[in-house]
């Protein structure tokens, strides 16, 4: 697999990089990891998951076999139903998602254990599981169906007003953020090391610069890149999403209504969940966010790593194929979201306050 590869598939809705699940590995929790995962310490996302077909028949049975009493109900295929997992629409008010390789299914126990727990503490819905399928001869793994939450995909067009979307965000952020994490799962596999260092991606990132030279500006991108990896964590674990985009944010009339995939959710360094104040919010709206949020400027400047990660992700992917020209657009757009913002924030100077004359 080269280089390229490599980082395309650590692009959200793309396959991720990840290792072989190890016979009996399991997620460690904050309390296990504590003093075995130091903060700059990259690690190996090893080579990409073999996924497996899962169909629309195949479902029908396992939920009939499982789950009687919703036997009858139709199944369909959802369209975009995300990489991790097969996504299947129960009856009106049920969602089956079965992971695609043994790597995501290491979420699966993550999820039944920790949303039913976050949910009441959260502002906004997020889902719940109603109930876990177990592996068969026809499918090896463990699987889940939750309750379908209503909404549509918060993209840019959609949201009706942009900062009071940032502010809602923000207040959800907040919330999850301030959650008790003690036993809450540290990065690992099941999330592709979320929580942790940048420093897992530095190398494909400074490869895909490489390859980028003269179709963005890599030098002030690797300022950016270095600005973040350089950037100070408190140390202290807090809750996070792991995966704050448009695809996972749900709008009832254009307002954020639901939160959703908890996939990469988990334990740790919570700038991941920053980025979308580049890929989607607006200029103003970001300002609002980063104001209602209040991170500090080591948080900031890490999260804009993330999004730079992502958005250098996505130009590598699209850059030498016409097909992709409006992803790339996209992609270039956000760019000089993230450059101009970190070269006003970087020469930003404090105003200061004169006490008048006495």
């Amino acid at each position: 697999m080269g280089a390229q590869e490599r980082i395309d598939l650590c692009v959200e809705g793309s396959p991720q990089l990840s290792h072989p699940r190890l016979p009996g590995c399991r997620i460690l929790t904050t309390a296990e990891a504590s003093g075995r995962m130091p903060a700059d310490d990259a690690f190996d996302l090893g080579p990409v998951p073999t996924r497996i077909p899962v169909t629309e028949e195949l479902t029908r049975r396992l939920v009939a076999a499982q789950f009687p009493q919703w036997a009858d109900l139709p199944v369909e295929p959802m369209a975009n139903g995300g990489w991790d997992n097969w996504t299947f629409r129960l009856g009106a008010g049920m969602v089956v998602r079965l992971p695609s390789a043994s790597e995501y299914a290491q979420a699966v126990e993550k999820e039944h254990r920790w949303l039913p727990a976050l949910a009441p503490q959260l502002p906004l819905p997020i889902p719940v599981p109603l109930a876990e399928g177990k592996p068969t001869a026809d499918y090896p793994y463990s699987w889940s169906i939750y309750e379908w939450l209503d909404g549509v995909t918060a993209t840019a067009d959609r949201i009706a007003n942009q900062v009071e979307f940032a502010s809602d965000l923000a207040d959800f952020l907040a919330a999850l953020h301030s959650i008790e994490p003690t036993e809450g799962p540290q990065p690992g596999i099941h999330n592709w090391f979320r929580g942790g260092t940048l420093r897992t991606y530095d190398k494909d990132t400074r490869t895909a610069l490489d390859e980028l030279a003269g179709h963005v500006d890599v030098e002030l991108a690797r300022e950016v890149w270095t600005n973040a990896l350089n950037a100070p964590w408190d140390g202290v674990d807090r809750w996070f999403h792991g995966d704050v985009a448009e695809g996972n944010l749900l709008l009832d009339d254009g307002r954020l209504a639901a939160v959703i995939d908890f996939g990469t959710c988990g334990v740790g360094d919570s700038a991941c969940d920053l980025a979308i104040a580049w890929t989607v919010l607006t200029t103003e709206a970001r300002q609002t966010f980063r104001e209602r949020l209040s991170p500090d400027d080591g948080s900031w400047a890490r999260g804009r790593g993330w999004a730079l990660w992502k958005t250098l992700a996505t130009c590598w992917h699209t850059h030498e194929n016409s097909e992709h020209a409006e992803e790339l657009a996209s992609a270039k757009r956000i760019l000089h979201e993230i450059f101009d913002e970190y070269t006003a924030d970087r020469f930003a100077t404090p105003t200061v306050t004169v006490p008048p004359a006495t």
